[in-house]
């Protein structure tokens, strides 16, 4: 069973109403969007990587048991480059585009110019946040794009540089009940200085009408271990009173990013897994504004995914989902999806972490510092004050969690993954009880699951009282896939919306709810 990741997918920019069987829930009113890339090729030139195709956005707008669903190429600068000069003419992460060799010197030195001091993509094919009341396609560079949440349309291209002096921006962003957004960005040679920078988009929209980022503020910065070297980071976690971001081993040169081009290579190539480093996990008081004084480090891993954390006597329960190595990159190369597609040579299982912080660092030397009863995991003070942490493993061989957002940052037991034990594509999504450490899963006939998405009944109290949404990529030929829709409590499918256009493999998504 193999899905075709370097075919180019059709858009469908019109509404096409689905066929929904089985029922919906009159109270799930709503719009699913997801990003994900769908085109990787343009006339005679192909990008290398999965990762790197052309943002394919899609939707499926829920409305009193009924669901449209839509889909549309985000039109940023880079789409419309492409699409004019029919070849890839600007680079993404694993693939460095080159000039056309009929070009004129002039063009070539410029293109050299924009690879020395990187100009980056606004290909935002990776996840929707949202600042204010706007919806943004994100990937994570310096660049978004606001997008209309019923027609896809693409607005305007913002620039973080404009508002922050941030290069790179991680693509999850946290949210807060006041409706405020917190996310990360890294400040390269800032005045000398390579930091990490955490900051805050006020939940409300401006009245001029300008970007959100216009009232953006910084929250805290930290130092980073190397000046040009920084951590590459997907996510971070947030609590009622901490922030924590994790500097892995995983690191990007910006010395060999900034001479890539001239090297022939992709500045992916320039992004290095370091095994004899340890990972430095930094908290944040959200009160203050400071990192705490304790500094917290455990092996060499690298994690795209945090899952949620919450604090608990005195101590932060931080749930991540974490790798022994970075191979999962190397295996979205389009040449190697075509050839290990099912094999696991390449493929590192990813366990779901539990690492566990004291706030106090109270003890004696080599003593455990965590006195929760319910966990495995460690926090041993060495010599030199350093906390040496080890998590414990709950579960292995899932990825894209997602919980009951409303339990964000607080103590909690459900979360909703695609299982990917055998390789990092999905066929089965699972609901994990990190209490009873107890498994439920689906899997339909023939398809492939995307993450999936919980959506939260009215007024409810039980954390599990809802529903989950996944797309279900069909993997028969001609044949379209289907929104799932499952009860969260028995894990059960109460619903499908079937369509008959095929369907684009995604990353992440945003539900909106509300009428759609």
């Amino acid at each position: 069973m193999q899905y075709d990741y370097g075919k180019n997918k059709e858009e469908h920019p019109e509404p096409i109403k689905t066929e929904v069987k089985g029922s919906i829930p009159e109270w799930v009113q709503g719009t699913l969007i997801r990003n994900g890339p769908g085109m990787f090729s343009v006339g005679e030139t192909t990008y290398n990587h999965w990762f790197d195709g052309m943002a394919l956005l899609h939707s499926f707008a829920i409305n009193k048991g009924e669901v449209t669903y839509r889909s549309r190429y985000l039109r940023g600068d880079t789409y419309n480059s492409n699409m004019q000069a029919n070849r890839i003419v600007v680079s993404e992460m694993g693939t460095m585009a080159y000039p056309d060799p009929c070009k004129n010197i002039f063009s070539k030195v410029i293109t050299f110019l924009s690879h020395t001091i990187p100009d980056f993509t606004d290909n935002c094919g990776n996840n929707i946040i949202k600042y204010g009341n706007d919806f943004h396609a994100t990937s994570e560079t310096n660049y978004i794009r606001k997008i209309d949440p019923v027609t896809l349309e693409t607005q305007e291209k913002i620039d973080y540089l404009k508002y922050l002096p941030v290069s790179i921006v991680a693509s999850h962003t946290h949210y807060d009940k006041e409706g405020n957004s917190y996310s990360m960005g890294t400040c390269i040679a800032e005045k000398g200085k390579t930091k990490y920078m955490l900051f805050k988009v006020p939940g409300e929209s401006r009245p001029d009408g300008s970007p959100p980022l216009k009232s953006a503020e910084a929250v805290c910065t930290l130092p980073c271990r190397s000046l040009l070297t920084p951590s590459y980071y997907h996510s971070f976690g947030m609590t009622d009173n901490y922030f924590i971001f994790i500097e892995q081993p995983l690191k990007l040169d910006i010395l060999k990013m900034a001479t890539a081009y001239l090297r022939r290579v992709s500045w992916a190539s320039c992004m290095k897994f370091h095994p004899e480093d340890s990972t430095l996990i930094h908290l944040i008081d959200r009160n203050t504004k400071k990192e705490v004084a304790t500094k917290f480090y455990t092996d060499a891993m690298t994690v795209y995914h945090q899952v949620n954390a919450f604090e608990d006597d005195g101590h932060v329960v931080f749930d991540v989902i974490a790798y022994d190595d970075n191979n999962l990159y190397e295996f979205f190369y389009l040449n190697k999806l075509k050839e290990t597609m099912g094999a696991t040579n390449l493929y590192c299982k990813p366990k779901f972490t539990r690492f566990v912080f004291p706030l106090s660092d109270q003890g004696e030397t080599g003593e455990n510092l965590v006195k929760l009863k319910y966990t495995t995991a460690s926090a041993v003070k060495e010599k030199d004050g350093k906390i040496m942490c080890q998590g414990e493993v709950l579960c292995e061989g899932v990825e894209l969690p997602r919980i009951n957002y409303n339990f964000n940052g607080k103590k909690y037991r459900y979360s909703y993954m695609c299982c990917v034990d055998e390789s990092p594509v999905a066929t089965r999504i699972v609901k994990f009880d990190a209490d009873t450490k107890q498994q439920i899963e689906w899997k339909g006939d023939d398809g492939f699951a995307s993450e999936p998405v919980f959506i939260p009944r009215p007024g409810a109290v039980d954390e599990d009282d809802g529903v989950v949404l996944t797309v279900i990529i069909n993997n028969k030929p001609l044949q379209g896939g289907f929104l799932l829709v499952l009860d969260a409590k028995s894990f059960k499918e109460i619903a499908r919306a079937c369509l008959d256009v095929e369907i684009h493999m995604d990353m992440h998504g945003y539900f909106i709810p509300g009428s759609s």
